[in-house]
């Protein structure tokens, strides 16, 4: 009789090591390979440099036109390379604008307002991400509505209301309108959703903690990505608003683009002068995001790293 044996089964079940022949006949595992890198391209080398060049071509016209004169800046084709003038200007600038002044004013008003909107983002965006409570959703829904009202209807009243309160012409009546936003807030609820899992909500329940401690000590270390962000974004925001402070300050007391709207009073405008003051109004954001730029984004890939 003819026996015949089966063939050995090659298949292996979906995330079962595989084997491989060893020496001396014998089989050994192979195990997957696990954090394989992908490397880019030529085209995505050349693609990061035209985007790059692109991002930086704005702010190196403006350091240009503020090295030269106007009557340089004016000609046909423009120039391309720095002037002589740059510190000349930059010095004209900052005596004409009051720039110290309206540098200091700037850094109070947008760090005021950066960040009492992300500590009331959070606590809004927790509340409406993981607390239940009665009228949540209408709630919210009432707060993203407000993002359609266009701000500029507001004025008026908003005006009549700080003079009211003895604040026109003063600080407290740029930052107490603008103390938290809708979006920030939608904004925290959208992250907190996703990123802060209910069982650590629970958790903390469990332990005796009130809602407040919940919220400092295992909502905040989660939102702290998000947080870095919010207070990025709305820094540049309240840095570089012209209009409400424009209606709401004077001369005397202003923000940096208040200031500068001093450098195009005149009836010939100095477009070099005007450069010269742009730039001093863009040198701290770029000291501010070259020493935390890091730490930035560091914060938001851990932030999505879900282990």
């Amino acid at each position: 009789m003819t026996t015949h044996s089966l063939p050995a089964r090659t298949d292996t079940p979906a995330g079962t090591p595989a084997e491989k022949p060893g020496r001396g006949g014998g089989r050994r595992l192979m195990r997957p390979r696990a954090g394989r890198q992908h490397h880019a391209g030529p085209l995505a080398y050349v693609l990061l440099a035209v985007m790059a060049v692109l991002s930086i071509f704005p702010l190196y016209w403006t350091m240009v036109a503020a090295s030269t004169d106007n009557t340089r800046v004016s000609q046909t084709p423009p120039p391309f390379l720095p002037g002589p003038n740059l510190f000349s200007n930059l010095a004209r600038a900052w005596d004409e604008a009051a720039m110290g002044k309206a540098m200091i004013n700037s850094l109070i008003v947008a760090g005021v307002i950066a960040l009492s909107t992300v500590m009331f983002a959070t606590l809004a965006g927790f509340a409406f991400a993981k607390l239940r409570f009665k009228g949540r959703n209408a709630l919210l829904m009432l707060v993203i509505g407000t993002m359609l009202v266009p701000p500029q209807l507001g004025v008026v009243p908003l005006f009549m209301m700080m003079s009211e309160l003895g604040w026109s012409q003063q600080l407290p009546a740029v930052i107490f309108p603008t103390l938290v936003s809708a979006v920030g807030v939608f904004f925290m609820r959208q992250y907190l959703s996703e990123a802060l899992p209910d069982e650590l909500v629970e958790a903390g329940r469990v332990d005796g903690a009130h809602s407040l401690r919940i919220f400092w000590s295992i909502v905040l270390p989660v939102a702290r990505p998000a947080m870095a962000v919010l207070f990025m974004i709305t820094f540049v925001h309240a840095w570089n608003d012209f209009f409400w402070p424009f209606v709401v300050l004077d001369m005397t007391n202003p923000t940096v683009p208040v200031a500068l709207t001093q450098l195009s009073a005149g009836y010939i405008r100095d477009q070099s002068l005007i450069m010269a003051g742009a730039l001093l109004g863009t040198l701290p954001l770029l000291v501010m995001f070259i020493v935390f730029g890091r730490q930035i984004v560091s914060g938001i890939m851990a932030g999505a790293v879900k282990g």
